[in-house]
């Protein structure tokens, strides 16, 4: 068995994974605390949000497209649950005479709002026929100014314990937004390897032409996808609010081209028809890794973000390069 191991093809096609664990390897032997159950818990937390945002990326680049909305939908998530979640005694209330809103029906709003801007992402790509990058970059800025409208680019603060317990809160020691990040993948795994749609999602990305011809009704797969990923971004979101303690317009900025890095280590193809749940999940932890690593290096964050932009394009470049030497 392991003389039919390809070890060039196994570098190559988990090359940018191996060398960021070494990475974080070095920095676990070098930094005291650095694998700590205090920072490993801390980074668990970070993953989850990010985590679930690049569930919602991975539909869309598995059928060839992309969402370059997530971000800012993100964002908007955040600052209409930071509306509706603050003290009843905070002096800056954003809503003075607004009463104390269900923790449920405050998401629900979240989920319903960024839902529509899905559902219009969907139509935009499926009937108009625009490219997704285009589509959900025009996406994009609509989000961001109706959040600069609706929120009065006002900082957000002062929220109600019950709301800011989700992310700091605890199960049997187990943090409350691992949980949720851990249900949400599993209905998700499920959805992609045993359900029709999950079909139709990778024959939509093998062949598009194909899929249709054969039956698969791409259209309205398409609007499921993207109404799917605006409700996933709008949890992540709600639960960033959360652990933050508040929101800006500015929360969720360029957290789709890291949802989209992290799919891409992880082994979904922005060539379409390839992608695995798992997979995302490796690429996030890897990438939260990274960053955590860089901190306890003491890294200056201005270095960071080039390692990150590096880091994705290395990513993007390795992924064509394996999708041209299938062809």
């Amino acid at each position: 068995m392991i003389k039919n191991v390809n070890i060039k093809k196994l570098a190559m096609d988990n090359g940018i994974i191996i060398v960021l664990l070494l990475m974080v390897l070095f920095t676990g032997l070098t930094r005291d605390n650095f694998f700590s159950w205090s920072n490993l818990s801390n980074i668990s937390v970070n993953t989850a949000a990010r985590v679930i945002i690049a569930f919602g990326v991975s539909g869309c680049l598995i059928t060839k497209g992309t969402d370059l909305s997530a971000g800012r939908q993100v964002g908007l998530s955040a600052c209409i649950a930071g509306t509706l979640l603050q003290m009843s005694d905070y002096s800056g209330k954003f809503f003075p005479n607004l009463g104390e809103v269900p923790i449920v029906a405050a998401l629900l709003i979240c989920i319903a709002v960024c839902a529509f801007f899905g559902l219009l992402n969907g139509i935009i790509i499926s009937y108009l026929n625009v490219p997704a990058f285009i589509g959900t970059l025009g996406m994009q800025l609509m989000v961001y100014g109706i959040c600069l409208v609706y929120s009065k680019a006002t900082p957000l603060g002062g929220y109600r314990r019950d709301y800011t317990q989700i992310a700091t809160g605890k199960f049997l020691g187990i943090p409350y937004m691992f949980i949720i990040a851990f249900v949400i993948g599993a209905i998700m795994w499920f959805v992609y390897n045993y359900t029709r749609h999950g079909k139709y999602m990778y024959a939509i990305g093998g062949n598009e032409a194909a899929a249709e011809v054969s039956g698969v009704n791409v259209k309205k797969t398409k609007i499921i996808i993207y109404v799917t990923a605006a409700v996933l971004y709008a949890i992540a979101g709600f639960l960033l609010g959360a652990k933050s303690g508040g929101a800006s317009v500015n929360m969720g900025l360029s957290y789709e081209l890291e949802a989209i890095a992290a799919c891409t280590i992880g082994g979904v193809s922005v060539n379409g028809g390839i992608g695995r749940i798992s997979g995302v999940v490796i690429g996030v932890l890897v990438f939260e890794l990274l960053k955590s690593s860089m901190q306890f290096l003491g890294i200056p964050t201005d270095y960071q973000y080039i390692v990150q932009g590096l880091v994705i394009i290395v990513a993007i470049a390795l992924d064509i390069r394996k999708y041209i030497a299938k062809k």
